[in-house]
């Protein structure tokens, strides 16, 4: 039986790799961004609500270019990534621009998110497969129990530069482990970096990766806030660079036994732009999948 289920979209990153507000580039026939893709799958496998993530300053351009799009087709909620929220703001230097990460973006919605759901990063194109694996899983999904619906990561670099990426480490598709890694091929072979500063470490082309399409309950949000707490009184003295990141809450959840993380398989493939050069291939896989209509012409025209 299809439940409630809400599609979170972080867009709070600074684009600072692409060049400027990467979000609202558009990459569709008729000028449609990767955002509204991604909202248009989640359309066709049963979500009900869409929440954006954003800086505040982006409120009125976002909601005149994807807002005023989609508003017609689901319920929209827009929340911003903010300091106010977090313990020990104080502490935050003033010169930091970067926001604190993604486990803070996702804290961000709690006061709108009371039903199960997924969050995707705004500038990653995930592919339909995908949206149905997660609504499935969202369907029956029970209390403490979250998923990473995984991706090779042969087919997630980009041939302009590093990536960020988390290796996934499973046993029978339990979640074992999840390093957030710089992630690039060189000299035929993908070098992982863990952002925390161990060593590189040499993977295969079909290493699972997670792309931040990451499925929730509600009590990830109490957790979350738990973490958020532990991780402002670890990293006082290093306030202007660090990021309180996903991957890594999910690390502590599994460590602690605090909840069982599922790692889901997708036929999808992804697309995405980290760099501006990635543009054109993203525009073509857009192009390819219009032409064998997976998508309508314009995106919105008929799915009133």
């Amino acid at each position: 039986m299809s439940k409630d289920k809400t599609l979170l979209i972080m867009a709070a990153g600074m684009g600072s790799r692409f060049g400027g507000l990467k979000q609202i580039e558009p990459v569709g026939p008729n000028q449609e961004f990767l955002i509204d893709y991604s909202i248009y799958d989640a359309l066709q496998v049963g979500f009900t609500k869409v929440v954006f993530i954003i800086k505040e300053e982006n409120y009125e351009v976002f909601k005149e270019t994807i807002g005023k799009r989609v508003e017609p087709h689901i319920a929209v909620e827009y929340v911003f990534q903010k300091n106010d929220n977090i313990p020990h703001h104080e502490y935050i230097p003033a010169d930091r621009s970067k926001p604190l990460g993604t486990g803070h973006a996702i804290l961000c919605a709690k006061d709108v998110i009371h039903e199960p759901f997924a969050i995707i990063n705004a500038d990653d194109f995930y592919g339909r497969d995908a949206y149905v694996v997660a609504a499935n899983y969202l369907d029956t999904i029970e209390p403490y129990h979250y998923a990473v619906v995984g991706y090779k990561v042969a087919n997630t670099l980009s041939p302009n530069g590093s990536a960020k990426r988390g290796i996934c480490r499973s046993n029978n598709h339990k979640l074992e482990a999840i390093i957030e890694s710089s992630v690039e091929r060189i000299d035929g072979q993908i070098i992982a970096k863990p952002l925390n500063g161990s060593q590189p470490f040499t993977i295969s082309d079909s290493t699972i990766v997670s792309m931040n399409f990451l499925l929730f309950t509600p009590d990830i949000f109490a957790y979350l806030e738990e973490k958020l707490a532990e991780f402002m009184e670890e990293h006082k003295d290093d306030l202007t660079s660090c990021e309180f990141l996903i991957p890594d809450v999910l690390a502590d959840a599994i460590e602690e036994g605090a909840a069982s993380v599922d790692l889901l398989d997708t036929t999808a493939t992804w697309a995405g732009v980290t760099y501006k050069e990635d543009k054109e291939e993203v525009v073509q896989t857009i192009a390819n999948l219009t032409e064998k209509k997976v998508y309508p012409q314009p995106l919105w025209e008929n799915n009133k």
